[in-house]
């Protein structure tokens, strides 16, 4: 962990907050698909069975992230403020485990639901993190914390 001190009102800036985005993207997947279904898996597929371990995958990747920021002593909301840069737990895989684990999320939702629509909102829903929220926690983690982010984001992927 790399600490920094400073404004404790400081924040990523994050255009949107990526909980509401995900909620929206289920909303509208699954109102879009009760209008016009559009189911994409064979009927021998165990669509419910397999969208829950990967759902239940994504929520367990989440809560881990989530739990090593907070050990950590450093928020999880993008409202707040960030007090280090946390290495441990999926932050040495991924500088974005809890995005990842929502992406997890809607994929296990459309399988579970066999909605395509579900599928067809990734694309959205990655384009307003990476370009609304993962770009601006970027920039201001590299103004906040320097070389320490820089040495941390040379060493660990974006995504995976």
């Amino acid at each position: 962990m790399n600490d920094a001190g400073g404004n404790l009102n400081d924040s990523s800036g994050a255009a949107v907050r990526p909980p509401i985005v995900w909620a929206l993207m289920v909303v509208a997947g699954r109102v879009i698909d009760v209008v016009h279904p559009l189911p994409f898996l064979p009927a021998a597929v165990p669509a419910g069975w397999l969208g829950a371990i990967v759902f239940l995958t994504g929520l367990a990747l989440l809560i881990w992230a989530a739990t090593t920021f907070r050990r950590a002593g450093t928020h999880v909301p993008t409202t707040q403020p960030t007090t280090t840069i946390v290495e441990e737990g999926p932050y040495r895989f991924s500088r974005n485990p809890i995005y990842i684990g929502m992406f997890l999320g809607l994929i296990g939702l459309a399988v579970g639901f066999d909605s395509l629509w579900l599928l067809i909102l990734l694309v959205p829903f990655y384009f307003v993190i990476r370009y609304l929220v993962v770009a601006r926690e970027e920039a201001y983690l590299e103004r906040k914390f320097g070389d320490a982010y820089r040495g941390y984001r040379s060493r660990v992927r974006r995504w995976l």
